[in-house]
């Protein structure tokens, strides 16, 4: 199966409440695992980590915020011409004897790279 959102893309939520929930936010993608996708800046979480000393002296630890997982069906890739969440299709390219899946925005036939 080929994978639709990749590392790196610029997504948008489209599930979720609007007052106080995700729908509507945009962000990079940091990772893909499987059907799940951490979206910057999105579904965060606070993380208690115990307080550490390291050699230097100096102390890391405390509350420390970081994304959590989301459900890659909770999130639309953006459309780089429009700015609005599209569907990615796949188009078969071939250049000489190779053949080449590339991925394109449905609302407008924009190439994604």
């Amino acid at each position: 199966m080929s994978v639709k959102i990749r590392k790196g893309d610029l997504v948008q939520v489209i599930t979720g409440s609007k007052t106080g929930g995700k729908k509507g936010k945009q962000g990079r993608v940091l990772a893909v695992s499987g059907d799940r996708v951490w979206v910057e800046g999105v579904n965060l979480t606070t993380r208690h980590r115990k307080r550490v000393t390291n050699d230097k002296g100096t102390s890391s630890g405390g509350l420390e915020k970081r994304e959590s997982p989301m459900h890659i069906s909770n999130v639309a890739l953006v459309d780089p011409e429009t700015g609005a969440p599209t569907k990615v299709g796949f188009l078969v390219k071939t250049s000489g004897d190779k053949t080449v899946r590339v991925r394109f925005a449905k609302k407008s036939g924009k190439e994604l790279t």
